[in-house]
């Protein structure tokens, strides 16, 4: 494997870890640059731009300076950029914390598997619910310990959709699943009612970063 592979990166950072299972930890990110799937509650729209050229050695000491309990890689779709596999096994062999966090529309089988995968599920407001990548599903109900599952729901209709979804796969009881509401669109208290009145074996999140900072900032 060469660290010399370059990969475009729109941003690194040291944050509150916002979504997912490790919400709360302190967290060194990677965003890496391009997407171009056009989710309409995107909320890092800039992840677009070209970004900067950085090599692995390069963004793997980036990253470590921070000395953070947890590392990840995000974007954008981090796994539109080939390197981005090499990335994730450098930071394997050099941290005992690694997250991946993926929009959900791509395979993951080729992610080393000491990594922790996020996989979005895109819910029909989002406007890209037809590319949500269904393999993932079968792979995670095969080592649910790698996985879990993230679905932001804007409406009723949302989670309705959401909850018909994830039992047509087979994950609930046997993966990990977060529902969260888009910020600023959904009430949370809304959709925690509907949760606790289906009895669904989700867990619920707000995205933590949110409250902590402005909504739209960068680095957070």
């Amino acid at each position: 494997m060469s660290t010399e592979t370059t990969l475009r990166v729109s941003e690194i950072f040291h944050s509150i870890q916002g979504e997912s299972s490790r919400v709360g930890w302190p967290c060194a990110f990677v965003r890496l640059a391009g997407c171009g799937h056009g989710c309409r509650y995107c909320d890092t729209a800039y992840a677009e731009e070209a970004g900067t050229a950085m090599t692995v050695e390069q963004i793997v000491r980036r990253v470590l300076a921070f000395d953070a309990p947890c590392v990840e890689v995000t974007g954008g779709e981090p796994l539109l950029q080939p390197g981005a596999f090499e990335l994730l096994a450098e930071l394997c062999d050099r941290h005992p914390v690694v997250l991946l966090e993926t929009g959900g529309f791509l395979p993951v089988e080729r992610v080393d598997p000491r990594v922790h995968a996020i996989i979005d599920i895109k819910a029909p407001s989002s406007g890209v619910a037809a590319e949500n990548c269904a393999t993932n599903f079968a792979l995670a109900l095969d080592t649910p310990e790698r996985f879990e599952f993230k679905i932001v729901v804007a409406s009723r209709e949302d989670y309705e959709w959401a909850k018909s979804y994830i039992a047509g796969h087979g994950l609930p009881g046997k993966c990990s699943i977060i529902f969260g509401p888009v910020f600023g669109h959904l009430e949370p208290r809304l959709l925690a009612e509907w949760i606790l009145r289906d009895r669904l074996p989700v867990r619920m999140q707000l995205q933590f970063h949110k409250y902590i900072w402005q909504p739209d900032a960068r680095g957070v």
